[in-house]
C-alpha cells in the first residue's frame, strides 16, 4: 500500500480500505463504485493508486466471494463487475478514480451463459450474454479464442468482453457454439472453426477433429 493510500485512508477513515477485513471496507467500495455511474466504468482513463489486496475471489464458475462468503446479490456482483480491470501485469483490480485493489479471479472474470446466432456465412453474428449482463458480439474488438483444456482433453472458449476481460463459454454454451462450426481453409490449413463478425475462429485442426469423432 502506498504512502498516498495511507494518508488518504487515514484522513478519511469512513472510506478505509486499509483493514480489507472489515465490511466497513467493502461498503467504503461499493459507494465509490456506485459514484462511477451504471454500466462499465471509464476505469481505462483511471489511474489511481495502488491500495493493496481484497480478499475477494472470482472462482472458476464466476461465483463471487468476500472473505470467504459467496456475495449472493446479483446487483452488487453486477457494481464490481463494472469497476474491473486487468492491467498488464496480468492481476485483475477494482478501480475507482481513487484508488485500486487488487482481488483473484481463478480462470475468467466473467462467464457466457446464453448465445444467440444470426445470419450465415460471413454474416453471421454470434452474440453472446455474460452472467452479470454483459452483451457481446463476438468479432473484431471481442474476439473468440479456444484453449486446449489438458486436464480433460478438451476445450475451454473464450471471449473479450472489453479492456482486457474475457468471458469463459460456459460448457451447454460451448456444445451449442461448436454446432456451428465448420471445415474453413486457414492460412492453406483445414481447420474446424466458426464464424462471426465477418471473422474466421480456429477451434482446431480440421485432422483432430476427424481423429476425435472416430
Amino acid at each position: 500500500m502506498t504512502d498516498d493510500c495511507g494518508h488518504r485512508e487515514q484522513s478519511l477513515s469512513e472510506q478505509s480500505l486499509t483493514g480489507a477485513a472489515e465490511a466497513r471496507g467493502l461498503e467504503a467500495l461499493i459507494s465509490r463504485a456506485a459514484r462511477a455511474g451504471r454500466g462499465p466504468a471509464p476505469v481505462e482513463r483511471w489511474n489511481p493508486d495502488f491500495c493493496g489486496d481484497l480478499d475477494m475471489e472470482i472462482k472458476a464458475d464466476g461465483t463471487w466471494f468476500y472473505l470467504g462468503t459467496p456475495i449472493g446479490r446479483m446487483p452488487l456482483v453486477q457494481l464490481f463487475s463494472s469497476v474491473l480491470r486487468k492491467d498488464t501485469d496480468g492481476r485483475t483490480y477494482l478501480v475507482t478514480p481513487v484508488e485500486r485493489v487488487g482481488i483473484r479471479v481463478a480462470d475468467a472474470p466473467f462467464i457466457a451463459v446464453e448465445m444467440n446466432v444470426s445470419g450465415t456465412g460471413d454474416e453471421r453474428v454470434i452474440t453472446f450474454r455474460t452472467n452479470v449482463g454483459d452483451v457481446v458480439a463476438a468479432g473484431p474488438g471481442h474476439p473468440l479464442r479456444f484453449v486446449d483444456e489438458e486436464e480433460t482433453g478438451g476445450l475451454k472458449p473464450y471471449v473479450l468482453v472489453r479492456g482486457r476481460l474475457e468471458a469463459l463459454v460456459a460448457r451447454p454454451v460451448m456444445y451449442e457454439l461448436v454446432e456451428h462450426g465448420e471445415e474453413i481453409d486457414v492460412d492453406g490449413k483445414a481447420m474446424f472453426a466458426v464464424r462471426s463478425g465477418g471473422e474466421v475462429y480456429p477451434i482446431m485442426p480440421a485432422e483432430k477433429l476427424e481423429r476425435l469423432s472416430a
